[in-house]
């Protein structure tokens, strides 16, 4: 697979909303297709500390939580076209629209799209899906730099590892 700078440049992946051990991040495993980079859909867990509060007697992924994977996603997109030379670091959120509730069980599936790369800015859309159905839905900006330091190049580049990142569709970009 080749990764290129154009609008078709797309990545998906399954969350895991932070649950994974010893990884603070929504991201589980990242794995590459031919049309490009999917994960199976993740199941939401039936129980866990982020649905303490949010609500009582009626479990529901926090919106946040959904705002965060759609930007983890959209990030790692970035991090791919730009071969682990440059980091995104959030900007801006447009038109988030959280369209129904994800329940415990669920099957949420994430994806991302470049729509602009450029000038120290990426601009994405980014989605999330359960049963082929639109939950969410995002146009994010990241303002792109290079890593600020080998550290924390090298952090993401082991967390890359852990995930499963397809490494070689980047070399071939």
């Amino acid at each position: 697979m080749v990764i290129t700078r154009s609008a078709e440049s797309a990545i998906s992946w399954v969350s895991c909303f932070g649950l994974c051990p010893s990884i603070d991040t929504p991201i589980s495993r990242i794995t590459s297709t031919a049309t490009g980079w999917t994960f199976e859909p993740a199941i939401v867990p039936a129980e866990s500390t982020i649905f303490e509060g949010h609500f009582p007697g009626y479990p529901l992924m926090p919106g946040v939580l959904l705002i965060e994977s759609m930007a983890q996603t959209a990030g790692w997109l970035v991090v791919a076209l730009n071969k682990f030379e440059r980091m995104p670091f959030l900007a801006a959120l447009k038109e988030v629209k959280l369209r129904t509730f994800v329940q415990p069980g669920a099957r949420l599936s994430l994806s991302g799209r470049l729509l602009h790369d450029g000038s120290g800015f990426a601009v994405t859309e980014a989605q999330g899906t359960v049963e082929g159905k639109t939950v969410c839905e995002a146009e994010i900006t990241f303002r792109v730099t290079p890593f600020p330091n080998s550290e924390f190049r090298r952090f993401m580049t082991e967390f890359a590892d852990r995930v499963a990142f397809p490494k070689e569709a980047v070399a071939n970009g």
